[in-house]
């Protein structure tokens, strides 16, 4: 069931899963969330990504961990653990935002990393912006290739787990007004 920004959920959730194309927000909403419920964020990239950017070999075994507890709300990402991540999850948030929004967010985002060389997981940083002109899974490039199937994907899940409720938001306005009117007075 894909609910709008305006409807309502029944009861409080206890383990979140957001969606959305790279740079949308989706780490951004889950922590917001997790504060806001008092539930744990478990940011997923920092599961994935190794040092060097090198895939971790325990992801899928520190997944399978986080998603036996309680609570918890993290994002929905990888492949390989997407579907367990929405098979127990009790409330799908999905960032569908305008493709122009996700690029300016993403961009601005990873000038923000690169220049001030914020370290991200695991001794990593962004790397080089020359990287845009020849890397296709720079982060900038792959946002806007990836941006499409994000909708694909939530809508293939929507068939599979048709019990799952998924609210759609289009804009960060529809975002904030169903935290502060559906959510905050579950708490």
């Amino acid at each position: 069931m894909i609910l709008g920004a305006h409807d309502a959920v029944s009861r409080r959730p206890a383990r979140i899963v957001v969606a959305g194309t790279s740079g949308s927000g989706k780490t951004t909403l889950a922590a917001r969330i997790g504060s806001l419920l008092d539930i744990e964020h478990v940011e997923i990239d920092s599961l994935f990504h190794g040092p060097n950017w090198t895939p971790r070999p325990t992801f899928e075994r520190d997944v399978d961990e986080f998603l036996a507890r309680p609570s918890w709300v993290t994002e929905w990402q990888y492949t390989i653990v997407r579907d367990r991540l929405a098979d127990r999850a009790e409330l799908f948030l999905w960032l569908d935002l305008p493709r122009r929004t996700v690029i300016r967010q993403v961009i601005v985002r990873t000038l923000r990393r690169r220049f001030g060389r914020q370290e991200l997981w695991n001794g990593n940083i962004e790397p080089p912006l020359h990287r845009i002109f020849f890397d296709r899974e720079y982060i900038v490039r792959w946002a806007w290739s990836t941006h499409r199937l994000t909708t694909e994907r939530v809508q293939r899940l929507s068939m599979r787990c048709p019990e799952l409720t998924i609210v759609r938001f289009r804009s960060h306005r529809d975002m904030d007004a169903w935290i502060a009117h559906q959510l905050i007075p579950l708490t």
